[in-house]
């Protein structure tokens, strides 16, 4: 992140107050529900007591994280119209919800859900399928908390000018994190979620604001300089381009709505109206947020034309130090912005954190270790499991290899292959464990040694989604050649 000629001492005091929050948070929903750290359901779930403003934040904070307000604007500075593809993949997300989510909402409140795998070990009644699918989510939650653990350094650096050093930055709001959320559990990590998805909202349209002024207050005007400057930013992609767009809509779309902390905000509703209310609501955010960050890569080209790909990465803190100039209220805005981007990636890291320790705890430690385990052992297991994760991430993280960090990429492309399980197992009675097995095994060796050897795309097509192919294939042709199977599974109860 640029470092911002606003940060220092402003920035210093902004994230001291934004940790204090977030640990009075904690402190507060510890105090007003003593019992949160003694039960598992309150404790990973919030007592399935979320209601429509608080799971409304708390899934976008699911779906954006600061990473996306730093990380769309230079690609769409480097990319050009064609980075449009962010606002679609973002919508597919709920589109991707609303394939299973309500549904499997009903039947998480009727069989006391607590983790992803209990829907796959209540549906196909395979222990081999949830343990795969358990080591396959916690994969994919250890690679997205390093990358927030790695974004999280750079933006407390970048917001105080460098005062604070990224490793001591990325080691005080661990800190913080593990406090607050280990205090109140999911439901503190819900409240902070409301706090920073406000604060982002407001300081993502500030910033376009500002944009906007500093080219002279008309978006058509940087439509049109793009268009006649750079209009290889402007062309219709190549068709491996096309294809690869489609991929990538798939790959994320689909990917990024079986995520397991969002599986477990789904658990975590009210009822299945809320969740509908919610989700409806979240149909709206990538106009208002990647649409947004859109514009402000878009308005980039014509304030800053000609950035290195390297350069480009400090887009969002060369427009937040021009827009800070403009005067007083601009000034404050762009500093309550990048703490609110902090707050976002800190935010979204105790999502994770959250349920890498419920996986660990419910479907590690007492399905396959302590059975006998009570309830209050086993979440003082997934803590300090989740502690000693973050602990070996850290190490990655403070100066991370370059070889382990392209063997950590393997996210969507292996956390995609849960998805058939998930999706197609709510609505067909047939499908079967033992070719689910196959299926999600094979695809995962398949997409991950793809994309290991440096084939992560075929004629722009993702490794992941090749997986996926062919994991559905095997799941879909082997159930049809297997005896019908009389599952236990009641789908009547799924109805919504």
């Amino acid at each position: 992140m640029q470092e911002l000629t606003f940060a220092g001492t402003p920035g210093i005091i902004v994230l001291v107050a934004y940790a204090l929050m977030m640990l009075g948070i904690g402190f507060w929903v510890s105090y007003s529900r003593p019992g949160v750290r003694e039960d598992m359901q309150s404790y990973y779930l919030a007592g399935r007591h979320l209601g429509v403003v608080v799971l409304f934040f708390t899934l976008y904070a699911t779906q954006y994280s600061g990473n996306n307000i730093v990380g769309y604007a230079p690609a769409a500075y480097r990319i050009g119209f064609a980075w449009w593809q962010s606002v679609m993949f973002m919508t597919i997300i709920i589109a991707g919800y609303m394939l299973f989510a309500p549904r499997l909402n009903n039947i998480a409140r009727r069989q006391q859900f607590l983790t992803p795998t209990d829907w796959l070990r209540y549906r196909f009644e395979s222990p081999a399928i949830a343990l795969l699918a358990a080591l396959l989510m916690l994969w994919g939650l250890g690679n997205y908390l390093l990358e927030q653990l790695v974004a999280m350094g750079h933006g407390i650096s970048g917001l105080t000018g460098g005062t604070v050093p990224y490793q001591i930055a990325m080691l005080g709001f661990v800190i913080v994190m593990l406090a607050y959320s280990w205090m109140g559990g999911m439901r503190a990590v819900a409240f902070t979620d409301v706090m920073q998805g406000i604060a982002l909202l407001v300081g993502v349209a500030v910033l376009v604001v500002g944009g906007l002024y500093l080219v002279g207050g008309h978006l058509g005007d940087a439509f049109t300089y793009v268009v006649k400057e750079q209009p290889e930013k402007a062309a219709v992609p190549a068709l491996q381009g096309s294809i690869s767009w489609i991929s990538i809509l798939v790959l994320v779309g689909i990917g990024a709505a079986v995520y397991p902390h969002a599986i477990q905000r789904i658990y975590a509703a009210e009822d299945t109206r809320t969740l509908r209310r919610s989700l409806a609501r979240m149909a709206w955010m990538p106009l208002i947020t990647t649409a947004v960050i859109f514009v402000v890569g878009i308005i980039g080209i014509q304030l800053y034309p000609g950035l290195s790909d390297v350069q480009s990465e400090q887009l969002v803190g060369r427009i937040a130090n021009d827009v800070a100039a403009i005067n007083p209220f601009f000034y404050v805005m762009m500093i309550l912005l990048f703490g609110g981007v902090v707050a976002a990636i800190v935010s979204t890291a105790d999502s994770v954190l959250l349920s890498f320790s419920s996986i660990i705890s419910n479907d590690i430690y007492r399905r396959h270790i302590r059975p006998d385990a009570d309830e209050q052992r086993a979440l003082k297991v997934g803590k300090l499991c989740g502690l000693v994760a973050v602990g070996g991430l850290l190490i990655l993280a403070w100066n991370p290899p370059t070889l382990l960090v392209n063997i950590f990429i393997l996210k969507f492309e292996l956390l995609i292959q849960i998805a058939p399980a998930f999706i197609i197992g709510l609505y067909w009675k047939r499908m079967h464990s033992r070719p689910v097995f196959c299926g999600m095994l094979i695809g995962a060796l398949l997409a991950g040694g793809m994309a290991l050897t440096g084939f992560g795309k075929v004629y722009g097509v993702h490794a992941g989604v090749i997986g996926l192919v062919v994991n559905t294939a095997i799941a879909v042709i082997g159930s049809l050649l297997m005896p019908a199977d009389d599952r236990r599974v009641d789908f009547a109860e799924a109805r919504h």
